[in-house]
């Protein structure tokens, strides 16, 4: 066994990503105001072929170096827009016909093991601020919440732990259902 060197990994370049075949999810973050969890999700997407970030409310916007130490150029790649308030792209994303999945504990959270998404849809998984969650407009919006279950003591994870969490499930079932 051998490390592969980074030429040895036969990535795609920008270009390619930009006219490759995406997964049917975008990502909403809903407040963030980390920016390194901003660059993660970037990055996050990148590795998984995500349609676009929603960049919305106080969530920070490229380019910024902070973002960018996370990012590692995935902001050159994958599609993103800011909005200020999450419900705008929220309604505009449901009237394309998204499901909109907010990532959030709630009464009706199913547990993200459960989650079987529909490969004929679109998702727009929502991801809500380090402190709040997500906020209290895009809750009453959502068609589904989905919860990772944890069994610490802890009731909560670092938003881009949880983003990674989530995305790799939803292209894992994706990717097995095509």
């Amino acid at each position: 066994m051998k490390k592969l060197k980074l030429e040895e990994l036969g990535r795609i370049t920008i270009d390619q990503f930009k006219e490759s075949e995406k997964i049917p999810v975008c990502i909403l973050l809903d407040n963030v105001r980390s920016l390194h969890n901003v660059g993660s999700a970037f990055r996050t997407a990148d590795a998984f072929r995500i349609e676009k970030i929603y960049l919305t409310g106080i969530t920070g916007t490229p380019p910024h170096r902070e973002i960018h130490k996370t990012a590692l150029g995935a902001t050159e790649s994958v599609a993103w827009e800011y909005a200020e308030h999450p419900e705008e792209i929220v309604n505009m994303l449901k009237g394309k016909g998204y499901e909109i999945t907010i990532v959030e504990q709630t009464t009706q959270s199913k547990q993200l093991q459960n989650f079987s998404p529909d490969k004929n849809k679109n998702y727009c998984l929502v991801f809500g601020n380090e402190v709040d969650g997500v906020s209290n407009g895009v809750v009453a919006l959502a068609d589904e919440a989905i919860e990772i279950p944890q069994a610490g003591t802890k009731h909560s994870l670092n938003v881009s732990v949880c983003l990674g969490i989530v995305v790799w499930e939803i292209f894992r079932k994706f990717s097995t259902s095509r």
